[in-house]
């Protein structure tokens, strides 16, 4: 079974490979998952939940305006696929760990070196040798925005797939700005959904 948690976990408890977040689009692996303020829950309550948590409250509240309490771990349903499924799962985080690699390289400075260093860290790292060669082969192929899209099977998931591309980055850069706009409009998510989903990235 894929494992993102477990990726995740890795890579946020990893002291070496936290050294290199900062470094540009750099911490790549690191940067993606040790990001803003919307990734802090990750380790809490595992990354399906922390995301799903976090598109759930945004769709929510674009829908219906709603002002309830935000929930952390989304019911099971549309945003979270049930423990029991698997293959929901496994689909279900691959797609957003792509989604957050992609978003990563969203600025185009990842060079030959930045790419060899994150390598090197995730050879280490205790993760089965299916979830490492998915990681690697992800950060080794060019931005394939497309591919993103296309893990986006449901409008739910389309809404959890821009929420872990937000995460993944700081967004402070024209380029990044520029990816997220596209991506959102590839998504085919509406406007009010987008600004909620910032709003509770940034909360």
């Amino acid at each position: 079974m894929f494992d993102i948690d477990k990726i995740v976990t890795a890579l946020k408890t990893d002291q070496n490979v936290q050294r290199t977040a900062g470094a540009g689009a750099a911490g790549l692996a690191a940067g993606m998952l040790l990001g803003g303020g919307g990734v802090k829950k990750i380790a809490q309550y595992g990354a399906l939940a922390a995301i799903g948590g976090l598109a759930y409250n945004a769709w929510q509240k674009s829908r219906q305006g709603s002002t309830q309490a935000d929930v952390q771990v989304p019911p099971e349903g549309p945003f979270m696929p049930a423990r029991t499924d698997e293959v929901a799962q496994d689909n279900l985080g691959k797609a957003l760990v792509r989604a957050m690699i992609a978003a990563a390289k969203a600025d185009g400075r990842i060079d030959s070196d930045e790419k060899e260093r994150i390598f090197k860290r995730l050879e280490d790292m205790n993760l089965s040798a299916q979830e490492k060669a998915f990681v690697f082969d992800e950060l080794s192929t060019p931005l394939d925005m497309e591919a993103v899209v296309r893990g986006a099977n449901t409008p739910e998931h389309a809404a959890e797939i821009y929420a872990a591309s937000l995460v993944a980055i700081e967004a402070d850069t024209a380029t990044e700005r520029a990816y997220l706009s596209a991506l959102a409009n590839r998504l085919n998510l509406p406007d009010p959904l987008v600004e909620e989903i910032h709003k509770a990235a940034a909360s």
